[in-house]
């Protein structure tokens, strides 16, 4: 399609070279919305993981402060997805987590299947709800990015191609979802936050299903959330579809919709990187 330029251009980028860059277009040009809310999902999804919730709620930061918390999250995520990991900026996030995740005892293997959500949660949403699937270049240019990723976070033992690495997550998650009162404490708040973008507080108690009706069975039941009705999930279920096939026939975002130039309330007057996160 000719409204398409910048799924052309990808096609033409190689996915262990350009990585990066077909990153940026996938997340900033071709799918702004779905690839947040993909790795809305993909942050959601670590939460039905105990020794990940329990966490988080030990450090009282995610539950005092979810917005900043998300903020940060989110803004170190995409001062690498929009600068590269070896920029100034990118180093500095990369840092910052590196200080921050350091303060902490952390499985490698929780480490792993965190990294695993950022490739196959965007890549399971595009095959459900995106306008289209990540072609296979593109997937393997997902694993590349996320890769490097991992190893400037010093994590070991990551398979190096997208079929073993999805079976350790799908089998990650088999072992470690299980329900905790931690996980709904920490999942409800999120929820609630990101309900917010959209309605008002008092509409929450409407949302909340909607919202679970995009979610999976082992994810609701580690999360304590109960199935929405069958004809709400249908219902939801079928606008998405009917919104990627209107998307489908809609131009690709000629200025990248990048998500540090998005208003916060947690930082009016703006940021500096390395000052991102829990601890200065």
């Amino acid at each position: 399609m000719t409204n398409k330029p910048f799924t052309h251009q990808i096609k033409a980028l190689d996915p262990v070279e350009h990585c990066e860059k077909i990153c940026f277009l996938l997340t900033f040009h071709c799918f702004p919305w779905d690839m947040e809310k993909a790795l809305e999902f993909a942050l959601f999804r670590t939460f039905a993981v105990p020794s990940v919730s329990r966490l988080l709620v030990a450090t009282g930061e995610f539950i005092k402060h979810t917005r900043k918390r998300y903020d940060d999250t989110e803004l170190l995520l995409y001062e690498i997805l929009e600068n590269g990991m070896d920029s100034d900026r990118g180093t500095k996030a990369i840092g910052r987590i590196n200080n921050m995740h350091g303060r902490y005892k952390i499985a490698n293997k929780d480490y792993l299947y965190v990294l695993s959500t950022f490739i196959f949660e965007p890549i399971r949403w595009m095959d459900k709800w995106g306008w289209r699937p990540f072609s296979a270049a593109e997937k393997e240019a997902i694993l590349n990015n996320y890769l490097r990723l991992g190893e400037r976070m010093h994590i070991t033992d990551m398979p190096k191609n997208l079929t073993d690495f999805e079976a350790f997550n799908l089998a990650y998650e088999q072992e470690h979802f299980k329900f905790h009162k931690a996980n709904a404490l920490v999942g409800n708040k999120t929820l609630d936050l990101l309900l917010g973008f959209y309605l008002p507080s008092w509409l929450f108690s409407l949302g909340r299903p909607v919202a679970l009706c995009l979610m999976d069975a082992p994810l609701r039941k580690a999360m304590g959330y109960n199935k929405p009705a069958d004809w709400l999930i249908k219902t939801v279920q079928q606008t998405m579809v009917i919104r990627s096939k209107l998307l489908k026939w809609l131009p690709e975002r000629n200025r990248p919709l990048l998500g540090t130039g998005r208003k916060r309330k947690t930082y009016p007057t703006g940021y500096a990187v390395e000052e991102l996160g829990t601890f200065k």
